[in-house]
Parts: structure tokens; sequence; C-alpha cells
């Protein structure tokens, strides 16, 4: 069984994983006022198992109106097939490759789980002992969710052609949840149908060990959920 910790990151003395924690705490203040809170994306992630693949896309299309939906912004996606695991993608652009994949060490039914919490929070950290490579581009990667440890992940160098799909598929969803038609019929019938969640994300340098995500809310989004995602090197 593995460890329960009730913070994200159980090595608090590190003080790059005070500051990205910090500003998260300053940013859940702010996003009551600014943009009331998350909610919006999370509920239709929320309702995916009740989804089927008569209902291909429940998204939010079209250009934002919020006025943070910029350019600037990140997209990051979280996918993957009801029976099988979930899988994280980070882009600059949606037009472009991703720089960032990883699949989680864990299930679609156990982060729908964890997706039950007010506040989600996924981190990533890396016990590389090197400055030579920034955040993103270390390889190995011990998973918490909500302050649970579920295991270690490698980071892709080359995407997998369910992962191509995916992206090639959400060119033009800035953000949104929905299901997706599978590669094959074959790999539905076992696998699960395959959903999918992307939202737009403010991107925050720490420091040269730590970067954070922290997603961005549709205009009029009720309160309740938000998302984070940490990566930290720690020494």
């Amino acid at each position: 069984m593995p460890p329960v910790h009730s913070s994200p990151f159980h090595q608090m003395e590190n003080p790059a994983l005070a500051s990205l924690l910090q500003h998260t705490t300053t940013k859940e203040k702010r996003s009551k006022t600014r943009i009331g809170g998350a909610g919006g994306i999370f509920r239709m992630f929320k309702l995916l198992p009740m989804l089927t693949s008569g209902c291909k896309m429940v998204t939010l299309l079209g250009r934002p109106r919020n006025p943070m939906l910029t350019d600037h912004a990140t997209t990051g996606t979280l996918f993957g097939h009801r029976r099988g695991r979930v899988s994280l993608a980070i882009q600059e652009d949606p037009h472009r490759l991703p720089i960032f994949v990883i699949e989680l060490p864990m299930s679609s039914t156990a982060f729908q789980k964890e997706m039950a919490s007010d506040i989600v929070r996924l981190s990533f950290e890396s016990e590389t002992k090197t400055n030579k490579k920034k955040v993103l581009e270390e390889f190995v990667w011990a998973v918490y969710c909500n302050g649970r440890k579920y295991g270690y992940s490698i980071r892709r160098k080359q995407m997998t052609d369910d992962e191509l799909h995916v992206m090639q598929s959400l060119r033009g969803v800035s953000m949104g949840a929905g299901v997706l038609p599978g590669l094959t019929e074959k790999e539905t019938a076992v696998d699960g149908e395959l959903t999918y969640m992307r939202a737009r994300f403010e991107r925050v340098v720490g420091s040269k060990d730590s970067e954070a995500f922290h997603m961005i809310n549709p205009e009029g989004a009720a309160e309740g959920q938000e998302l984070s995602i940490f990566f930290v090197r720690v020494h």
C-alpha cells in the first residue's frame, strides 16, 4: 500500500517546493474574484463515465473571451482509455507536438477517484543530480496525486500511435472534455473508450529546479475545484 502524505510534497524543506506552493495559495485566493474558481471543465470530465461513443466530443470550442486565455498560456491534456492508464501531454501550442509526454502510473479509474477532491495536485519529483537539463527534460519521475505516491514514470522521447491520434484529433480544441474514437474497434473493445480533458494552464517557473502549471478556468466557471501540476528536481 503506497504511503499517504498530507501534502503533494513530503520534503517541505526544499525551497523550490515552498515557492511553488506559495504561488498556488495566492492564486487560489485570486481565482475566486477573477474567474470564479474552477469547475466547468472538471465537471465535464467527471461526467465522462456516463458518455458513450455516440457523443464523441463535449468541448468548449471557439475563441475564449477570458482575457487570461492568451497565446502565452500552455495547453495541457489528460487522456486515456477507460480501462487503461492516464497520460499527460503539455504543449506550448496545440498545433505543435508536445514538449512533454508521460504515461502516469495510475489507472483512469484511480484518477477519476482523485478528482472527487476539490483541489487536485499532480506532482512529479526527479532525483537526478544534475543542472545541465531543464526540469521538463528529465526522464525518470516519481508521481504523486493529492499527496499519494503512485509510482514512477519515464518521459517519452517519441509518442505512441495512440498519443499521436489524440494530439491530431484535438488540434482544433482549446479546452474541454469528451470521448474520442479509438484507433481500432478491437482496441476500444479491450481498453474501453478514449477519454480526454484539455485545458489552458498558467506556467510558473519557480527556479531552475521547479516549474508549475495552474489550470486557467473559463469565464463563468463555478467555484469548487482546481488543478495544478508541479515538476520538481529534488537534490
